[in-house]
């Protein structure tokens, strides 16, 4: 499947990892409707294509994410007008949850999503990394719930899954008071695995857990992540029901005959996409 023509984001394959980097480093990489939507259409067809076996996502410019377009905001009211009261407020809720679905699309693509932040990461940025498989920064990486300052709930994502990341105690207090969370911070509290002194340093590095994971059996990976999901959002017995299921269906298959036979010759494994 040929790359999809996107105008906010850039995108490049190369041994079975996805570079998606966010491309609107005038705006600090700020969400606006066309990235939003490009988004979801990016990890839809990085979750179609078997070539893509990790993605890695970054930001271009000075930061990697200023949160939401100020712009998009102040047209909301625009997008939902309508004589009746109620009908707007449904317009409003459907919006709603189409931006939820748009950053719920890396937590969907079945391919392990690497997140690489530098600079800032505020407001809608936490919702879009929170969805995000692992997390790694640079040392002058800073995060914010920032909705808190705009007077509104954060509703993409945020309160629900930091709270499944940090402890929750922490979540709340980020998401009342708006303060900014450091990286090393991060590292402590368990938002981010590692940090890295600088962009490059980091983007090196985590293309290199990229490219480690690409080495692995694919169908492993996919049902690795779908079983980490499953488990997260529910209780150990019905987790451990899950992944016997799958594994009763995908435990025999060409990946586990490549895997045996590379070890009986001594050799790195093969694995098909």
């Amino acid at each position: 499947m040929p790359l999809p023509p996107l105008t906010t984001l850039r995108l490049e394959l190369a041994n079975g990892v996805l570079d998606v980097c966010l491309n609107r480093p005038d705006k600090s990489n700020a969400l606006d409707d066309a990235l939003w939507f490009e988004l979801r259409s990016a990890f839809d067809w990085a979750d179609a294509e078997p070539a893509v076996r990790a993605v890695v996502l970054s930001g271009e410019g000075r930061h990697f994410c200023a949160g939401i377009d100020l712009d998009m905001l102040g047209g909301i009211l625009q997008r939902i007008a309508d004589a009746d009261e109620a009908r707007r407020r449904e317009k409003l809720r459907r919006l709603i949850l189409d931006l939820q679905d748009c950053l719920t699309s890396l937590e969907r693509c079945r391919k392990p999503v690497l997140a690489a932040i530098h600079g800032a990461c505020l407001g809608g940025g936490v919702d879009l990394v929170a969805c995000c498989d692992m997390r790694y920064v640079s040392a002058d990486a800073h995060f914010a719930v920032r909705e808190i300052d705009l007077g509104i709930v954060a509703d993409v994502g945020t309160l629900q899954r930091l709270p499944r990341l940090i402890p929750e105690g922490l979540a709340r207090e980020l998401a009342y008071t708006g303060r900014t969370l450091g990286a090393d911070e991060a590292v402590r509290c368990g938002l981010a695995n590692a940090v890295h002194p600088d962009r490059d340093a980091l983007l090196a590095a985590v293309r290199g857990i990229a490219r480690q994971i690409a080495t692995k059996s694919p169908l492993a990976v996919r049902g690795t992540k779908e079983m980490l999901n499953y488990s997260r959002d529910n209780s150990v017995a019905d987790g451990l029901n899950q992944v016997a299921t799958w594994n009763a269906a995908m435990l025999i298959s060409a990946d586990l005959d490549e895997a045996l036979a590379a070890a009986g010759e001594m050799r790195t494994p093969r694995f098909a996409d």
